[in-house]
């Protein structure tokens, strides 16, 4: 009778986990966790990658993960987790997994190898559809094993660098690409899938082939023209900027190595932006790190440097960490002087306020936002201007 009643209850259990969706494991579960639980029940993991503000992510959540079949499918296969890419155990995480689009579904066995991913929202039906398809599909390990093992067999690196971009993992895309660029580093621009590769996955400005190219850019010039060529350079310097900070556990600091290299790597670019990156970089480090006299300190530099010109709309952003009730009150007032010199150098014609951000026309001159934010520095209710 005793053992009829323990069949049951189990029963009943596992009825219920199939009727509520996916049983995603408690806040707060790493994946080392998962991974433990993965091989006592011979299961794989199920990775959502998503962030507080991600509309999709809240779909899915809401409307694909509580229903029935889904969890039917999923909770016998899978040990499912969800992790906040921005929270200080998912950041990092998101570095690591090279997770830059929300929502990111990942697919790993249960040594924690990945299998597959796919992104996006979509109906339950293709979900579970894509799950099939990415949980059975075990290329993707093969393919990095090959990669580790030291093959570079160029058609092979082709096929493993198309699994990558489609995944948005970019780190690998570009390890890959410049594998496939190495000793053709003066040649690729005349090749147009050598050079479709270049444009689309080398981000590491130290790679051979953006180094020769940013000294010599008149060979992809003659192909997608000088400004593509400088929208290029700029892309891969802002977005490689933003690697130096490390995050983790709800603390920043700078890979000062790294920084030092990427630096010198300016210099001998002869890049005329080379103050904008570093002083960038030291004034989103500042900010993390809630140094805000450093943090003003640079934006003064910044604005000082006669080879540089902050907008209105980036003096506006620098303002964000003074809008709190509790913020410091001496420093409040030097931001406020810096925008009041901003709003007089227009008043008085020096410089034209901003009507528009890229394609995106403003409401209202920034003048009018610069005027509303002083106010709301000084307690002030936002005022017409």
């Amino acid at each position: 009778m005793k053992r009829l009643i323990t069949i049951t209850l189990s029963l009943l259990t596992f009825m219920t986990t199939m009727a509520q969706g996916i049983a995603f494991e408690p806040d707060g579960t790493t994946l080392e966790q998962a991974s433990a639980k993965a091989k006592a029940e011979n299961k794989m993991i199920f990775l959502d990658c998503y962030t507080t503000w991600c509309g999709p992510c809240r779909m899915m959540a809401r409307t694909v993960f509580t229903q029935e079949k889904v969890g039917s499918a999923m909770n016998p296969k899978f040990i499912s987790v969800k992790i906040d890419m921005e929270s200080e155990y998912g950041a990092p995480l998101a570095k690591k997994l090279q997770v830059t689009a929300y929502p990111t579904f990942v697919i790993f066995n249960a040594d924690l190898q990945e299998v597959g991913r796919f992104l996006g929202g979509s109906e339950a039906d293709e979900f579970l559809k894509k799950v099939k398809e990415k949980g059975s599909d075990n290329s993707s390990v093969a393919l990095k094993a090959r990669w580790d093992s030291g093959d570079r067999d160029p058609q092979f690196l082709q096929t493993y660098l198309k699994t990558l971009t489609a995944t948005y993992k970019t780190q690998d895309a570009n390890d890959v690409a410049e594998a496939l660029l190495a000793g053709k580093e003066e040649t690729f621009a005349s090749d147009s899938t050598l050079r479709r590769i270049f444009i689309s996955n080398i981000n590491n400005p130290f790679a051979k082939s953006f180094v020769y190219t940013a000294k010599n850019p008149d060979a992809l010039a003659s192909h997608i023209g000088a400004r593509g060529v400088e929208a290029k350079v700029n892309n891969v310097l802002s977005g490689y900027q933003q690697r130096l900070i490390i995050e983790k556990d709800g603390s920043a600091s700078l890979d000062k190595a790294q920084f030092d290299a990427f630096i010198s790597l300016l210099a001998e670019l002869k890049t005329k932006e080379a103050d904008h990156y570093r002083l960038s970089t030291l004034i989103t480090l500042a900010e993390k790190q809630k140094d805000y006299k450093s943090y003003i300190t640079y934006i003064k530099e910044y604005l000082a440097n006669k080879s540089l010109d902050a907008s209105d709309m980036q003096l506006a952003q620098w303002t964000k960490p003074f809008s709190t009730p509790d913020a410091d009150p001496k420093q409040k007032a030097e931001i406020k002087k810096i925008l009041q010199k901003r709003i007089k150098d227009i008043e008085s014609g020096k410089r034209q306020p901003q009507t528009q951000v890229g394609n995106m026309r403003l409401s209202r001159p920034t003048d009018d936002l610069l005027r509303m934010i002083v106010d709301a520095l000084d307690g002030k209710m936002p005022q017409q201007h």
